[in-house]
């Protein structure tokens, strides 16, 4: 909708981008707060946030560039204009997840309580970050002739198709992070294992992406097969890993006790 926040002569600033920043600083003040509550040393968590954050973007522009390879041949510098959205949220979680637990071993931190308190975080910061999306117009949904509450993009920067009622797909996930997000932290006051909250996220999540994904309009994301989505074979993988690893941590903490 508004794909440029503030322009002051050369210098823009993209609403996509501060979004983004919003939602990291809002994720990384509640991780910090979890982890003084936890007696977690803040000092390491702000660090490992960090080293995620990097791995994070890394991981989501290599995966949103891999699946749009032929454009990005031929158009090199583009890979680099990430304030223009083009970040792939399976991409950053899988480049995130072995990064973090490298930093959580290097750290000794207890690895399934820190993932812990980062879970309900990363599900703000990503609802946050998607309301970006909604502003670039990138991860647009497809025609909704008629519905109600579709949307009209008018911006010429927009990155979603201009005249056309739209699902506002970017709020159905934005909406739909914010309860996983009051889920989790519900969930927290009766956690039962160290573990339980990620992989709760992970599930959860899986099962919003691939609902959304049946609304998205973007077909340049790509395909697996005819009518299901590279994310929405990644959501179906995630949520079986995660339950899988969710009833084993739950096994091992029974047997503990």
């Amino acid at each position: 909708m508004y794909p440029e926040l503030i322009k002051i002569g050369p210098v823009t600033v993209h609403t996509y981008g501060f979004l983004i920043a919003v939602g990291f600083l809002v994720a990384l003040w509640l991780a910090v707060r979890q982890a003084k509550r936890t007696g977690v040393p803040e000092e390491k968590i702000i660090d490992l946030a960090f080293y995620c954050l990097v791995a994070a973007v890394a991981g989501s522009r290599l995966f949103f560039i891999l699946t749009n390879f032929s454009y990005y041949q031929g158009h090199l510098l583009d890979i680099f204009k990430i304030w223009e959205g083009g970040l792939v949220f399976y991409g950053g979680l899988l480049c995130a997840v072995p990064v973090g637990l490298w930093i959580v071993r290097r750290y000794a931190l207890p690895i399934w309580k820190t993932f812990d308190i980062f879970a309900p975080s990363i599900a703000i910061g990503h609802a946050i970050g998607r309301l970006g999306c909604f502003c670039a117009g990138c991860c647009h949904g497809r025609p909704a002739e008629g519905l109600p509450w579709a949307v009209i993009f008018s911006d010429p920067h927009t990155l979603a198709i201009r005249g056309v009622p739209l699902h506002p797909t970017q709020l159905y996930e934005s909406a739909a992070e914010f309860l996983n997000f009051l889920f989790l932290v519900t969930l927290r006051k009766r956690q039962s294992f160290d573990g339980q909250l990620f992989f709760v996220y992970i599930m959860n999540y899986a099962v919003i992406r691939a609902a959304v994904e049946l609304f998205r309009g973007d077909d340049v994301r790509g395909f697996i097969a005819r009518g299901v989505s590279i994310s929405q074979g990644i959501s179906m993988l995630m949520f079986a890993v995660a339950a899988i690893m969710y009833l084993k941590r739950r096994k091992e903490s029974r047997a503990a006790q």
